[in-house]
């Protein structure tokens, strides 16, 4: 275990005093075919989604952003769940009603404050933002397991305040995969938007 630790830590390079790890970069990868596959809604983004979840969970640890690390267990249960729960045709996306939506936001903002102050109690190298993306993102990859296109609206706030706390943190290379992940939030809103109102005015 401590020689694959060691070797996932290995620098693959060094770019302005910014050094490059073999973990970082893989996950940086895997990543981004993960998420680029999900604006599609095919099944298998699932488990291009588990294998970054995997390997971020190590990276978050290690610097220290204990709500994102424990965050990528939670988005590997979704996987799972997503996986069984799409079945072999992928997303049908459809929207949530009213009362559904302001109930994910009802949740968001009391699991936002209740967390906060537990991530400043560990050490955490970030509270108010981890703590506000944590939250969101659990409630963005149910929302992609259930699919719903407001899971993407609700991506491109959490990834954008990713972006900040990454570049923040000097983590250069995830804060740009936050960057590219807003950009495919934006392609996913607008094309499961369209996909949830074709099926809705051919249910019709």
């Amino acid at each position: 275990m401590h020689a694959l630790n060691a070797f996932l830590l290995t620098t693959v390079f060094t770019a302005w005093g910014y050094q490059m790890t073999i973990l970082e970069l893989s996950a940086f990868i895997t990543s981004v075919i993960g998420v680029g596959l999900s604006i599609f809604g095919p099944r298998s983004t699932w488990p291009w989604w588990n294998v970054s979840s995997l390997l971020y969970a190590i990276w978050f640890f290690e610097y220290k952003y204990y709500a994102s690390g424990a965050l990528q267990f939670v988005f590997i249960a979704g996987g799972t769940w997503g996986w069984f729960g799409w079945g072999k045709k992928g997303a049908t996306p459809g929207k949530l009603t009213r009362k559904n939506l302001l109930t994910c936001l009802a949740i968001f903002l009391a699991a936002w404050l209740a967390l906060n102050p537990l991530l400043i109690h560990l050490g955490a190298a970030a509270t108010i933002t981890d703590s506000f993306c944590f939250v969101g993102s659990c409630i963005a990859q149910y929302l992609m397991v259930k699919e719903k296109f407001e899971a993407w609206p609700l991506w491109f706030v959490v990834d954008s305040v990713y972006t900040y706390q990454y570049f923040h943190g000097k983590a250069y290379l995830t804060g740009t995969l936050y960057i590219l992940f807003v950009l495919m939030a934006v392609a996913g809103w607008r094309t499961w938007l369209k996909r949830a109102n074709s099926l809705t005015a051919t249910a019709q």
